[in-house]
């Protein structure tokens, strides 16, 4: 072939439409701008986002004296192949804020920021508005600013309908009252506050459950559950910065609140564990909340151990949080003043910094 009959290569050619690009862009500012604080500087144009530290905010932000900014990261992971097969793709965008927001208040973080990677095959405005519309609302319901992130096109990397998320947040709290876990002591009682259901984990088993072993669809209805398989499973993840921010505000001069374990990946033992100091363990009271009837119902399906599901999910805990035995039933009904379950799990003892079952 001469080189005057030779194609001419473009970005569109190699799948990716710079137009189709602009008009996904152009369906965001609205979405971002809804979750501005006044600490956010706008800016029609720029490479970053900006924030203003020091300057009291509308409704809840303070001015430190010694502040510490805290930091976390998350996805979504497969539960993102469940929301492709439903097509609830605002849902996950919540689940993505809920992730950070949740870890970063365990440290007693007031949620400043969130920033999002969101990766395509292809360019689709419709659902990148969606997906960021789900963040968008996650946002809100933490009460921090969306005010960036980035979109890639990769179609060599994912098979078209496919995405992946990653969500970015940064928090503030006073040093000194940084919750660090290191005020955890023995007769301290651990709350256990409800979760929504799986949240964002474990879904590499629950979809080998559900979709190969009992091979049902998504739009198949579950009697013990009462709704769909796909509603079930996307049920959004609790975000808890509101209800946490209002125990920390009522007991801001007390030391009430000695540790706060976002319950994920490794289930409830492992997740204590880890903010315990080593001299003091968890014992925690099997069966003395009520687990979501989807954990039975996947355990029966999949005939999985009673081990195997403590370890991979949350069974019916988003949160625990380690009081001061005094106020541990106050602290309780502002979690139930917030929508949801709360009450005693377990009692700190002298130990090992271990967490187990009572």
């Amino acid at each position: 072939m001469t080189k005057a009959t030779k194609a001419k290569a473009t970005y569109k050619s190699a799948g990716v439409d710079l137009d189709v690009y602009e008009q996904s862009m152009a369906r965001l500012p609205s979405l971002m701008q809804r979750t501005f604080s006044p600490r956010v500087l706008p800016q029609a144009k720029g490479f970053a986002g900006m924030f203003q530290l020091d300057f009291a905010s509308r409704l809840f932000a303070r001015n430190y004296e010694e502040p510490v900014l805290v930091s976390a990261t998350d996805g979504v992971g497969t539960k993102l192949k469940v929301a492709q097969l439903t097509g609830r793709h605002e849902s996950v965008g919540i689940d993505l804020v809920a992730m950070s927001i949740n870890d970063a208040i365990c440290c007693g973080a007031e949620p400043l920021f969130f920033l999002d990677y969101v990766a395509m095959a292809k360019d689709d405005p419709e659902l990148l508005e969606r997906i960021v519309s789900g963040i968008s609302q996650g946002c809100l319901q933490s009460d921090c600013a969306l005010i960036g992130g980035e979109t890639a096109i990769m179609p060599d990397l994912y098979q078209p309908g496919d995405y992946d998320l990653a969500g970015f947040c940064v928090g503030v709290v006073e040093k000194k009252e940084a919750i660090l876990g290191k005020a955890i002591a023995a007769d301290d009682i651990v709350l256990g506050v409800s979760s929504a259901g799986l949240h964002s984990n474990g879904y590499s088993l629950a979809r080998k459950i559900v979709f190969e072993m009992a091979d049902l669809g998504v739009e198949e209805q579950v009697a013990e559950l009462g709704t769909s398989v796909g509603e079930a499973l996307m049920t959004p993840t609790h975000i808890y910065a509101r209800a946490v921010r209002e125990v920390l505000q009522h007991y801001k001069v007390k030391n009430v609140v000695h540790g706060i374990a976002h319950i994920t990946g490794g289930g409830l033992l492992e997740n204590l564990a880890r903010i315990l100091p080593a001299n003091v363990s968890a014992k925690i009271s099997a069966g003395s909340w009520d687990c979501p009837a989807i954990f039975g119902w996947l355990q029966s399906l999949g005939n999985v151990d009673e081990d195997e599901m403590h370890r991979v999910f949350n069974m019916g805990l988003g949160l625990a949080v380690v009081v001061s035995p005094y106020y541990a039933n106050h602290v309780a009904q502002i979690f139930a003043s917030h929508g949801y379950s709360c009450g005693p799990i377990g009692k700190i003892e002298a130990g090992t910094g271990t967490a187990n079952w009572a």
